[in-house]
C-alpha cells in the first residue's frame, strides 16, 4: 500500500510546489522591472536549459533520441507551449495578475470545447455548465477592462489560454508524445522568437536569478503530474490562481477591482466544482466513458 501511496504523495507535493513557484511570476515581473520581452526571453531560455538538464539526468544517452521522437504532434505541442508561455509574461505587463491567472483557469474548458469541435469527443453535461459559467465570469472581467488599459493584456491572456488548450488537445489525441522534450523545445522556440527584442544588459544578477527560478516550476510539474490523475493535478494547480493575486496584495497592495473579484469568483467556483466532481468515483467513471 505504501508503494502506491508514496509516489502519489510525491506527485501531489511536486505539483503543489510547481503551482507555488508559478504563482510568484507576478511579483517577480514587477520586481525585475525590465521590458516584458526581456523577461519572457530569459525565463524561456532558463526553462529550456533546466528541462534539457532534467532530460539528461533521466534519459542520459537517450536524450537526443527523446527530442527526435516527438514528431509533428510534438512540434505542435512545442509551438503551443511557446505561444502560451510568451503570452503569459507579456500579459502580466499589460493587465493585472488576477486577470491573467483567472484566464489561465479556463484553459481546460477551452480544451474540452476544441476536442468536441475537432475530434467529436463527448463533453459531459457538467462540463458544458462549467464552461458556460466560466465564460460568464470572463465576460464580467473583460467588461471591466473595456474602459481601461487592460484590454490588450486580457487579449494576450485569452491567447495564452487558447494556446495551452491546444496543447492539451494535441496531447490527448497523441498520448505517445513525451511532454518533457516537447516542452523544452517550446521554451527554446519562445527564447528564439523573443531574444532579438530582449535587452539582458539591463538585468541585475538578482533579476537573472529570479527569472531563472521561474523555470523550476516546469521541472516540478513535469516530474509530479505523471504520478497523479490529471483531474487531481488540475485541482492542485488552482493554488497558483489563488496565491498569485495574494502575493501581489501582500507585496504591492495591488487589490483587484470589483468586477475582477466578481468574475474571478464565478470562474473559480466553476473550475473548483468541476475539478472536485471529476475526482469522485462517479465522476471518474463518467470521464472514462467520455474518453
Amino acid at each position: 500500500m505504501m508503494a502506491v501511496a508514496d509516489p502519489e504523495r510525491r506527485g501531489q507535493l511536486l505539483v503543489a510546489a510547481a503551482a507555488v513557484a508559478w504563482s510568484t511570476a507576478g511579483p517577480v515581473q514587477r520586481a525585475v522591472g525590465a521590458p516584458a520581452p526581456t523577461q519572457a526571453a530569459i525565463r524561456a531560455g532558463a526553462a529550456a536549459l533546466a528541462l534539457t538538464a532534467y532530460l539528461v539526468v533521466r534519459r542520459r544517452r537517450a536524450t537526443v533520441a527523446a527530442f527526435r521522437s516527438v514528431g509533428r504532434a510534438g512540434i505542435g505541442v512545442a509551438i503551443g507551449v511557446a505561444v502560451a508561455s510568451s503570452s503569459f509574461i507579456l500579459a502580466l505587463g499589460s493587465t493585472s495578475v488576477a486577470h491573467v491567472l483567472l484566464f489561465q483557469a479556463i484553459a481546460p474548458f477551452l480544451a474540452a470545447l476544441f476536442a468536441w469541435l475537432l475530434m467529436r469527443e463527448r463533453v459531459l453535461a457538467r462540463t458544458w455548465i462549467a464552461m458556460a459559467t466560466a465564460l460568464a465570469g470572463v465576460a464580467i472581467m473583460v467588461g471591466g477592462s473595456l474602459g481601461g488599459g487592460g484590454l490588450q493584456g486580457d487579449l494576450l491572456s485569452l491567447l495564452m489560454s487558447t494556446a495551452f488548450a491546444g496543447v492539451l488537445v494535441i496531447t490527448r489525441r497523441h498520448r505517445e508524445i513525451s511532454m518533457t522534450p516537447a516542452t523544452a523545445l517550446g521554451m527554446l522556440i519562445s527564447f528564439a522568437a523573443l531574444a532579438p527584442f530582449a535587452h539582458p544588459g539591463v538585468l541585475s544578477a538578482l533579476d537573472w536569478t529570479m527569472l531563472a527560478a521561474l523555470g523550476l516550476g516546469m521541472i516540478l510539474f513535469t516530474a509530479g503530474a505523471r504520478l497523479i490523475a490529471a483531474a487531481q493535478a488540475g485541482l492542485i494547480t488552482l493554488l497558483e490562481v489563488v496565491l498569485g493575486p495574494l502575493w501581489m496584495w501582500l507585496i504591492y497592495r495591488e487589490q483587484p477591482d470589483g468586477l475582477t473579484l466578481a468574475g474571478g469568483t464565478v470562474i473559480l467556483a466553476a473550475v473548483l466544482a468541476h475539478a472536485i466532481a471529476d475526482l469522485r468515483p462517479a465522476g471518474l467513471a463518467a470521464r472514462a466513458d467520455a474518453s
